[in-house]
């Protein structure tokens, strides 16, 4: 079997392994999956999505040039390099086989691909479908913003320079593998960041149009995990992330993947603003009664 008939056959097996966590799943709230169409937890503001879209996405475009314009490495930087100032969990980045690097690199580029589509799962639920343009959107906004937090805050590799783990084999000699630019830029992991946001949207969605799940959303979060997980995995033995990058990229990707679609399940509304005069003053009110999901 060739590399990249090993790469086609791990990816089919990912999204068959999404398809049976659904399956699983399933049955949990099947017994109420006839509900009152009128149901639909979010509230999408076309003008403010649509400004994410023309500010994100031009931004996206700007930024990720950036990051390759570093400087190469060079000798005196390899000569600096001491593995063990690297702490105990990230020097298992350090134990790997390096002639398999390009392998795993490019495997975890065709993973990637089908994590992100992972969303696309919930449109296989009549209840979810008839809002399928809302969720579309929202899951764009989501990677847009994980995409810029990636880029350009400060925990980014545009201000960080952590070297990647490739930087410490002397196997791979002075080769491009070793000296690119891009080798500066391990903190912290785009891919798994983007992985994991998926994986945590498309549980998101489920648990927000089938609240009587309760306890049971846990089982679904947890099986979230996972995808990420083996995209991190498949990072690290690429050689391109140390184990910390990669838990960092994850709770980026998952903080927003939860958080997003619940921002959107805030509808504004009962909003009223006055005058008050009191003993102790006199001033504007503004009071604010926020609806989730009705």
């Amino acid at each position: 079997m060739t590399k990249k008939s090993k790469n086609r056959f791990i990816l089919i097996k990912v999204i068959i392994f999404s398809l049976a966590v659904i399956g699983m799943v399933k049955p949990m709230y099947s017994q109420s999956q006839e509900r009152d169409s009128t149901f639909h937890p979010y509230h999408v503001n076309y003008w403010v999505t649509g400004g994410i879209f023309v500010v994100g996405i031009p931004a996206t475009l700007i930024g990720a040039p950036l990051i390759t314009h570093k400087s190469p490495l060079t000798n005196a930087d390899f000569q600096t390099l001491d593995r063990n100032d690297i702490n105990p969990i990230d020097r298992w980045a350090l134990n790997l086989d390096p002639s398999k690097m390009g392998y795993y690199a490019n495997l975890s580029d065709n993973t990637l691909t089908g994590i992100i589509l992972l969303p696309a799962l919930t449109l296989f639920d009549h209840n979810i479908r008839q809002d399928w343009l809302d969720i579309a959107l929202m899951y764009a906004e989501t990677q847009i913003i994980v995409n810029n937090i990636y880029l350009y805050s400060p925990f980014g590799p545009l201000f960080q320079n952590r070297l990647r783990p490739a930087v410490y084999y002397d196997a791979l000699g002075t080769s491009g593998a070793r000296t690119t630019a891009w080798n500066r830029s391990s903190f912290y992991s785009g891919h798994v960041a983007s992985a994991a946001a998926a994986s945590f949207f498309t549980a998101k969605v489920f648990c927000d149009y089938y609240p009587e799940l309760g306890c049971k959303k846990y089982l679904l979060y947890g099986a979230a995990a996972i995808p990420p997980l083996i995209e991190g995995y498949l990072r690290m033995k690429a050689l391109d992330h140390f184990p910390s990058d990669i838990l960092v990229g994850f709770g980026v990707g998952a903080l927003c993947g939860i958080l997003i679609p619940e921002i959107h399940r805030i509808k504004i509304e009962n909003v009223s603003m006055g005058l008050y005069s009191s003993y102790e003053g006199t001033g504007i009110s503004l009071k604010w009664q926020p609806n989730f999901g009705k």
